[in-house]
């Protein structure tokens, strides 16, 4: 039995036909997971915007919704992560599609192997002015202010900004700027120092990586699947990056 990782769906952009050419790949993904999966976990950023107010919620994405709520109730374990484009996830998706939502890092031990979970956004040094807003957009307050805005005027706001995102802007044009520059590479380092780690699985960079930080730990980053879909699976043993429908 295996373990499925994940991310950077973002879902919504850049148009709606292809954005759920992108949703049907997904769920194509997931069917074949579902066969010999005990665990998927998603890494963030599965929307590029989401915000659940108290009666309403973006609408789309039923497919994935549907497919997401049929594992679980095959008894398989879907875990969604907060990323920076989805961080508003309050309990629809717990509750409609029985999904566990993480809010930051999980860390995990599978088979004699731990992981290190998380999106990858706010973690080591950089992006000072990113971890501001990201604390303003977590901050309760701000989100009840936001939640008094129409559902309308909300998400029709949210999702132009959410379009100005790099994976817009830049696309393929992503590249590895180096170990010494890599703040997700200087941060698994860095965590290395201090506690054991076999696995960080990071998303939010939009490069598929594998690179060893450590003797015996490897830093796996998910890519995204706007341009490309990539995606890991543990089996037990080890941990191997892989693409989907190239």
């Amino acid at each position: 039995m295996k373990i499925y990782f994940a991310s950077d769906f973002h879902l919504g952009v850049p148009d709606y036909p292809s954005s759920l050419d992108r949703e049907k790949s997904i769920c194509r993904w997931l069917e074949m997971a579902a066969q010999d999966a005990t665990e998927i976990y998603l890494l963030g950023d599965v929307f590029d915007f989401w915000f659940e107010y108290k009666t309403a919620v973006p609408k789309g994405f039923t497919r994935l919704l549907g497919t997401l709520s049929s594992l679980t109730d095959r008894g398989i374990s879907v875990t969604l992560f907060k990323g920076n484009h989805d961080m508003w996830m309050f309990g629809y998706l717990a509750k409609e599609c029985g999904v566990n939502i993480v809010s930051d890092e999980l860390i995990m031990e599978r088979n004699g192997k731990r992981f290190f979970l998380h999106h990858g956004d706010g973690l080591g040094p950089g992006e000072y002015g990113y971890k501001i807003l990201r604390r303003i957009f977590r901050s309760p307050i701000c989100q009840s202010l936001f939640g008094f805005l129409h559902p309308s005027l909300g998400i029709s706001l949210a999702s132009r900004m959410s379009k100005k995102s790099r994976i817009q802007q830049k696309g393929r044009h992503e590249t590895y700027l180096g170990d010494d520059k890599e703040y997700l590479t200087i941060f698994a380092q860095s965590y290395l120092q201090k506690f054991p780690i076999d696995y960080f699985v990071f998303g939010h960079r939009h490069l598929a990586l594998d690179i060893t930080v450590g003797e015996n730990s490897r830093y796996i980053n998910l890519g995204e699947w706007m341009h490309q879909k990539q995606y890991a699976v543990f089996d037990g043993h080890q941990l191997q990056l892989l693409a989907w429908e190239k």
